[in-house]
This record gives C-alpha cells, sequence and structure tokens, in this order.
C-alpha cells in the first residue's frame, strides 16, 4: 500500500494554490519543511486586486471571510472564499485553500489545506497535509510528535519509509471523511475518498475507497 502514499495518488494538485511546491516530489511530507519559505515566495506574487497583505508575511483574499477573533500568524496565504471562524488559531506556515472551512477553536500549524477542505469544530491539524474536500469531524485532531520524540516511519503491515522527520501528523488524500473525536497518529496516510469512524486512532496508511472502523478492521467500499 506504500503506493498510496504518493503524492499523485493521494492529491487534485489542481486544487492547491501550492502546486507548484509538489513538482518533482514522491512523497507529500517531503515539503514539510518547505512550506513556510514557499509562503513568502507565492505571497510577494500575488495580485493586489485579489489579496490583502497584512503585516509582513500574512496574504488574506478579499472574498475570505476572517472573524475579528481568529487570530492569524504568519507566514499565511488564506484562499477566496476561505471561511476563518471564531477564535481559531494559524500558528503560521499555513495555507487555506479557496473555500476552505477553519472552524471555531481550530488550531493550524505547518499545513497545507487544499480547497474546499473543512476543518470546523475544535480541531488540531499540525505538519499536515489534507486534500481537496476532506473533511475532519468535531474534536478530530492530527498528532504529529511521537511520545518517545523519534522520527516517525510511515508503514503499512509489509512495508515502511523512514521519513527524517520528527514532525508528522497525517497526509489525507482528497474527500476523505474523518469521523468526530479521531486521532490520527504520526504518520498517517489516508487514501483517496476513504471514511475513518469516529473515536478512532489511526497509525497506518489506509488504502483509497476504504472503510477504517477499527485497528485490523479495514474494509472496501462497495460500489453503488
Amino acid at each position: 500500500m506504500i503506493e498510496t502514499c504518493k503524492v499523485e495518488n493521494l492529491y487534485t494538485l489542481n486544487e492547491t494554490i501550492a502546486k507548484e511546491l509538489f513538482e518533482g516530489i514522491t512523497y507529500p511530507w517531503e515539503i514539510l519543511p518547505k512550506i513556510g519559505e514557499f509562503i513568502l515566495k507565492l505571497g510577494s506574487t500575488l495580485s493586489e486586486e485579489e489579496y490583502e497583505k497584512r503585516g509582513e508575511d500574512i496574504w488574506i483574499a478579499k472574498t475570505a471571510s476572517v472573524a475579528p477573533t481568529a487570530f492569524i500568524h504568519g507566514p499565511a496565504i488564506i484562499g477566496k472564499n476561505a471561511e476563518i471562524r471564531h477564535c481559531a488559531f494559524i500558528r503560521g506556515n499555513a495555507i487555506v485553500g479557496e473555500g476552505a472551512v477553519v472552524g471555531n477553536s481550530t488550531e493550524l500549524k505547518n499545513v497545507i489545506l487544499f480547497n474546499k477542505v473543512q476543518v470546523p469544530h475544535y480541531n488540531y491539524v499540525g505538519d499536515s497535509i489534507l486534500g481537496y474536500r476532506a473533511h475532519m469531524g468535531a474534536g478530530s485532531i492530527t498528532s504529529n510528535v511521537k511520545s518517545d520524540k523519534k522520527l516517525v516511519i510511515v508503514k503499512d503491515e509489509q512495508e515502511k519509509i523512514e521519513t527524517g522527520l520528527k514532525k508528522f501528523g497525517a497526509m489525507i488524500g482528497d474527500e476523505v471523511e474523518v469521523g468526530c473525536g479521531s486521532i490520527l497518529n504520526p504518520g498517517t496516510v489516508i487514501g483517496r475518498r476513504s471514511n475513518i469512524y469516529p473515536l478512532s486512532s489511526v497509525r497506518q496508511v489506509v488504502k483509497a475507497d476504504s472503510i477504517y472502523k477499527k485497528q485490523g478492521e479495514i474494509v472496501e467500499k462497495e460500489e453503488r
């Protein structure tokens, strides 16, 4: 299932302003150390007619809705028609895609949210990439550091990839649904269109079009 982890099998790159950052990359976590620098480079090229620059390194689309109680620390880009709700906390190195929703008390750090992503209620998303139309249910989070503080390894039952990263949350493919209260442990990769049951603790590669019910019980979606 390591093929599931490749950029081409997880994401629709036309659905992010950060498409250029993924060029020549095999696995998406390779870009995690590069997000901040990329934002600074890209932000300086954005249209002043479409984006308002705030401070030194925050660019917010003029069509975006940002609650006055939200806090945004740069570098950050907030895309067109995005919605940043009450008490959202964006800690930097964050790209929020067009039409995305960052909800009340949700915290982001070193992330790319593709277009139409929803993290709407009490989510923590750190050192992670969420694909087009991915959705995290209320209270679901990414855990981005192992308890033993060792480097993160991506693995399934047969293969493993050493990432060389201490901080790595989850790579979530297009149209993934993560159930309420779930924890995506360091190194989790979830393939396109998969569903994670509520209250799950995931620490592995979940292939595309799957339903993760619990550890050891993953089934393929039935065609409709």
